[in-house]
């Protein structure tokens, strides 16, 4: 299972471990009120197309070659059809390239946002197979954290990231995806120079589906009956958060989360646009004991102070991990509706 990672020194995102094979205008809800999550859930991540994440030369018996470098594509492309055909699984562009009898194939390739096509012809390599030499990734499942529910728009907010290719770190586009709840049932504690992980699989109850992937979190549609017993709470302004006392909900065992005490030792920024707008220290003697501080699957673990919800964890510093940063709620909100 590979990390999600965030390209700093000390910091490493605490979202979702990924095993690989493999959202609308919004206003908040009245009295900025939403209901508070730190239940774990279960992502089932399926990409629009398939994303290419590295590009590699191969021997055909003669020399080293790479027809997707010659055809002129590049890492983070994502193929999206086929000579016409749509491409939803890597097997099925696999399937594609083997079949294609040493012709060109017309791909429809979208980078940074903008359509156009390329021709690439697979050769083969010494066994006889056709390829093309990139790498590509369609999919990945995880467990992560809800940050907060809000009944009147329907949507479940998580992570306080996005959900980023653990080679490229680069947002994978979303085609579609399915959110379920988990059951934590270990935990590898975090330690310094290393992230350590909540364990678990992921249960029966359906929560919604994925609607959106952004660098502030995942977002998602929300089944009728899962806001049952939850605690209503209200969004603070980016304004009222303060260095100091705050609590930390988290499920750590099983699928009901707690409450931890921590502290917010600093306001980093506010950018409506970063993960990384506040800082807090683990105070709480259980979690540190259990878990060594912040440990990945934390991500979306949300964040109150003075009774309001005011962020969530998005990373463990790998130097300290009883430290690290916290996106604002009111940054989630926000950019839900953008």
């Amino acid at each position: 299972m590979k990390k999600l990672k965030k390209i700093l020194s000390v910091a490493v995102c605490t979202g979702i471990l990924l095993s690989f094979s493999e959202l609308t205008a919004i206003s908040v809800t009245d009295g900025n009120e939403v209901y508070l999550g730190g239940d774990a859930f279960g992502i089932k991540f399926y990409s629009k197309g398939v994303v290419i994440i590295d590009t590699e030369s191969y021997y055909d018996g003669s020399k080293y070659i790479c027809p997707a470098k010659e055809a002129g594509l590049k890492t983070n492309d994502i193929i999206l059809e086929a000579d016409g055909k749509v491409i939803k699984t890597n097997e099925e562009l696999q399937f594609k390239i083997n079949s294609s009898g040493n012709e060109k194939i017309e791909l429809t390739v979208e980078r940074n946002g903008k359509k156009f096509e390329k021709c690439v012809k697979p050769k083969k390599n010494t066994a006889g197979m056709y390829l093309i030499g990139a790498w590509v990734r369609d999919s990945c499942a995880g467990i992560g954290t809800v940050t907060y529910y809000d009944s009147q728009e329907k949507y479940f907010a998580a992570l306080g990231h996005g959900i980023c290719d653990s080679d490229t770190s680069n947002l994978m586009p979303l085609g579609h995806g399915e959110a379920a709840s988990a059951n934590i049932n270990g935990i590898i504690k975090s330690k310094i120079g290393k992230a350590g992980s909540l364990n678990g699989y992921f249960t029966n109850q359906t929560i919604g589906n994925l609607v959106k992937n952004t660098q502030t979190g995942v977002y998602g549609t929300i089944n009728d009956n899962l806001l049952n017993n939850k605690k209503k709470i209200e969004v603070a302004e980016n304004d009222e958060i303060k260095t100091g006392k705050a609590q930390l909900y988290t499920t750590i065992y099983g699928d009901s989360p707690k409450c931890y005490s921590i502290e917010i030792t600093k306001i980093n920024n506010l950018n409506k646009n970063s993960n990384e707008n506040f800082v807090i220290k683990i105070t709480d003697g259980e979690l540190i004991n259990t878990c060594g501080g912040i440990v990945q699957g934390m991500s979306g673990s949300p964040i109150t102070q003075n009774g309001k919800l005011v962020g969530a964890v998005t990373h463990v510093f790998l130097n300290s991990p009883t430290e690290g940063y916290a996106i604002t709620a009111q940054n989630m909100v926000t950019n839900y509706g953008e």
